[in-house]
């Protein structure tokens, strides 16, 4: 005799398809145990028996009670809302909050009888849950992405324990920030010290910390070309802007305006790496920009520059006369104050007074005078200056000429015995004495006081893994060679590609003067 569906002790997903006739009430009950017993859906047990396959049950909850059917690989789970819920409760209940308009919120869902895990949602979130059915093969790896902690996946990029230690530029003594350390928080700084690792160990400039409306990335630049690197959970970016400002000092409940400051990550008892820190507030949060500043860059040597026998020269004959001006122009990010700091090197020795006005000093160099210019203090290039040559200065370094306040004061002190070094962005050597004028430098005293202008730019040196290139006679002469050039003893070499230089074909940079 049949079993009666309507006196059947089954419920829910179980019972509609032993009514509907899918099943007998004997094979649902065993499959119930079975599901229960290996922690799994009893549309997974279904499908598993080749009862159905995951869209046919899809299809059949979606009749059988009234609900919309959506396909999840047509869902662009950008716009999944992450944070409407507690990951807990996706884990639990395997459900995914899809979308929220008004005091809705729309629940991906495979089997729409789990009333508890509705009557759960609106209690937590206070609002009309409108359930969704999707299929249960494309929920599953869904709910297993959204359910992770934060603190998993960061595991994921920070694969072993790092416990570096933070100093003030102020003063040696630790950053000891441990007190507003929470244990959620832990995971979040041992990922920013990889990130600065890394960025360090690949010998990038920069690191960029960037908020998105549905995404978070960070990218290095390395060799002038930025590249990302990782793209954490979006849910951490505040903790990643509040866990930075700590170390570097910064006012963490300011969020509206930028910021500016330093830190020091100290890697061993004989090295440390100084960063300076910049927060720029944007329409998703704040955007941070890490400066490395490695003082090995500043100790390469002349030769390491990239000058040409000729260029090095003239360069080494301007900076050891006694008095004059001498500009490093080019581009942001071209290389100028290292070139300057080299100079310093060679012309710093004992019988020697320098002084350098920074904004801000990006390498301590032992044995000059170095100062940050502080707009806000009142610190600016023109009263630094003012105040150096009270202070019987040998050789000046200005960071940069702004404005003709301070191209003034530099200018009188090239006249006056002293030897003046500065940077200033024009694309060219020609255009720097145009600057100057439109300025209003009269062109007597640029006569009188200029030694030497140079123009650098940083070009991308080819990997180890380069490889000889065919290219043919015509396209070489088209380039600008002479026959003569082309004599078969040198070989042109391309880009190749390797994990040293992450497959980019390039590594490191080099000067063009």
């Amino acid at each position: 005799m049949a079993a009666n569906p309507q006196q059947s002790p089954l419920s829910g997903f179980a019972r509609a398809l032993v009514q509907a006739g899918r099943l007998k009430e004997a094979e649902a009950e065993s499959l119930l145990a079975q599901a229960a017993a290996k922690k799994t859906s009893l549309i997974e047990q279904l499908v598993g028996a080749k009862k159905g396959t995951f869209l046919e049950f899809a299809r059949f909850a979606a009749d059988k009670f009234g609900y919309p059917l959506l396909d999840l690989t047509a869902f662009d789970d950008s716009y999944i809302q992450k944070n409407a819920i507690d990951r807990k409760l996706i884990a639990t209940h395997r459900v995914v909050p899809l979308h929220k308009r008004g005091n809705r919120l729309a629940i991906a869902i495979a089997d729409p009888t789990n009333l508890r895990a509705l009557d759960e949602i609106r209690f937590q979130t206070g609002l009309a849950v409108d359930p969704v059915i999707v299929e249960e093969n494309k929920l599953g790896p869904l709910v297993t992405k959204l359910s992770e902690s934060v603190e998993e996946t960061l595991k994921s990029f920070t694969s072993e324990d790092i416990n570096l230690e933070f100093t003030d530029e102020q003063s040696p003594e630790k950053v000891d920030d441990a007190s507003s350390l929470e244990v959620d928080d832990a995971p979040v700084v041992r990922f920013i010290q990889k990130m600065m690792l890394d960025a360090i160990n690949e010998g990038s400039s920069d690191i960029h910390f960037e908020p998105y409306e549905k995404s978070y990335r960070i990218r290095f630049r390395t060799d002038g070309i930025l590249r990302e690197v990782a793209a954490p959970p979006l849910v951490i970016k505040d903790k990643i802007a509040s866990r930075i400002k700590v170390i570097s000092r910064l006012n963490i409940a300011e969020k509206r305006v930028p910021q500016d400051g330093r830190m020091r990550l100290v890697l061993s008892k004989n090295r440390s790496i100084d960063f300076r820190v910049s927060t720029l507030p944007t329409m998703y949060g704040e955007k941070i920009v890490l400066r490395i500043l490695d003082p090995a860059s500043a100790s390469l040597g002349i030769d390491a520059l990239g000058y040409e026998p000729e260029q090095k020269s003239v360069l080494l004959d301007a900076i050891h006369r006694p008095y004059g001006m001498i500009l490093v122009t080019g581009p942001t990010g071209s290389g100028k104050t290292v070139s300057l700091y080299t100079c310093l090197n060679i012309l710093n020795k004992p019988g020697v007074n320098i002084a350098t006005a920074e904004d801000p000093a990006e390498i301590p160099l032992p044995g000059i005078n170095q100062v940050n210019v502080d707009d806000r203090a009142g610190l600016t290039f023109p009263i630094a200056l003012k105040a150096f040559l009270r202070q019987d200065p040998d050789i000046i370094m200005v960071g940069e000429i702004r404005d003709i306040e301070t191209a003034e004061i530099a200018i009188k002190a090239a006249q006056t015995g002293h030897m003046v070094l500065s940077t200033l962005h024009t694309n060219d050597a020609p255009a720097t004495l145009t600057r100057l004028m439109n300025m209003g430098i009269p062109t007597f005293n640029l006569a009188s006081s200029i030694l030497l202008i140079t123009a650098q730019r940083l070009v991308r040196r080819l990997c180890t893994c380069k490889k000889p290139l065919d290219t043919p006679i015509e396209t070489l002469l088209n380039a600008g060679f002479r026959e003569s050039d082309l004599d078969g003893t040198w070989t042109l070499y391309g880009p190749g590609e390797c994990e040293r230089c992450k497959g980019s074909g390039y590594k490191g940079r080099g000067g063009s003067v």
